[in-house]
C-alpha cells in the first residue's frame, strides 16, 4: 500500500454487522496498543498545561472506544488535587457497553452514546480525541475542528496516529507477536494509511478557520494538533 496518498478504506472495526462482543475484545486490544505506544503520554501533557492553576476541570472525550483515555486521566488528575468532570461521547452504543465492562466502579466518568454536537454549549474546558481523526472524512474532521475551538474554554487536543512508513511496516509484526485480535492487526496498518502527515494539518486548520493551533509529533508516530488559550 503507498502512503503517498491518505487511505479512505473503512475498518472492520467501523462495521454496523460487527457484534457487541467481538466490538468489546478489538477496544480492550486496541487500549494495550495505547499502553504499549505510551499513547497517553501527549494527551496528559496536554491536560498539564491546560490546567495549570486550575483545580476544576471539565473533560468531554470524544470517540472514546474503549474509555481507556479517560481512566487515564481520573488517575492523572486525583493525586494532582484536580477535581475532573470526565464525559466521553461515542456514535457507537458498543463503546459505552465495552468501556462500562472495562471501567472500575468509584471514577469520576460519565458515558454517553450519541452524536458530540449534542454536546454542544456545557462549558468545557477542554476537548479530546485519541485515534478518532482518522476515522472521519475531511468533512466531518473539519467540523469537528470547529466544534472543538468552540466548546472548549481552556483548549482542545486532537491525538492520532502519524502516517508513517517505519510504523505502517513494524505495526503488522509487533500486533502478531503481541497476539493482539485479528481485526487490531488489520485494521491498525489501515489506520495508519488513513492518518495523516504534519504538512497535511495547515490547509485543515485553515480551512475550519483555525489560527495558531500546533501541530507536533509525539514519540513513537503519534501526530497531535493542539490549541491553546
Amino acid at each position: 500500500m503507498s502512503l503517498a496518498i491518505r487511505a479512505v478504506a473503512e475498518e472492520r472495526m467501523d462495521a454496523a454487522d460487527l457484534d457487541a462482543d467481538t466490538y468489546a475484545a478489538v477496544v480492550s486490544d486496541l487500549a494495550r496498543v495505547n499502553v504499549v505506544t505510551m499513547a497517553a503520554r501527549p494527551t496528559l501533557g496536554f491536560l498539564a498545561r491546560a490546567t495549570r492553576g486550575m483545580t476544576r476541570v471539565r473533560v468531554l472525550d470524544v470517540g472514546f472506544g474503549d474509555g481507556d483515555m479517560l481512566r487515564r486521566i481520573a488517575r492523572w488528575a486525583a493525586p494532582r488535587g484536580i477535581a475532573a468532570e470526565l464525559v466521553g461521547v461515542d456514535l457507537n452504543p458498543r463503546s459505552e457497553r465495552a468501556a462500562r465492562l472495562h471501567t472500575p466502579p468509584g471514577l469520576p466518568i460519565r458515558w454517553v452514546t450519541g452524536d458530540y454536537a449534542d454536546l454542544a454549549g456545557r462549558g468545557w474546558d477542554v476537548v479530546i480525541s485519541s485515534l478518532v481523526a482518522h476515522h472521519m472524512t475531511h468533512a466531518q474532521l473539519v467540523a469537528f475542528l470547529r466544534f472543538m475551538h468552540a466548546e472548549a474554554a481552556r483548549g482542545w487536543l486532537v491525538n492520532d496516529l502519524h502516517r508513517h512508513g517505519f510504523a505502517h511496516a513494524v505495526f503488522p509484526l509487533l500486533a502478531r507477536a503481541m497476539r493482539w485480535h485479528e481485526i487490531v492487526r488489520r485494521d491498525g496498518t489501515l489506520s495508519i494509511a488513513r492518518s495523516y502527515r504534519p504538512a497535511e494539518w495547515p490547509p485543515i486548520l485553515a480551512e475550519a478557520g483555525i489560527e495558531r493551533a500546533r501541530v507536533f509529533r509525539a514519540f513513537p508516530f503519534r501526530l497531535c494538533v493542539e490549541h491553546l488559550r
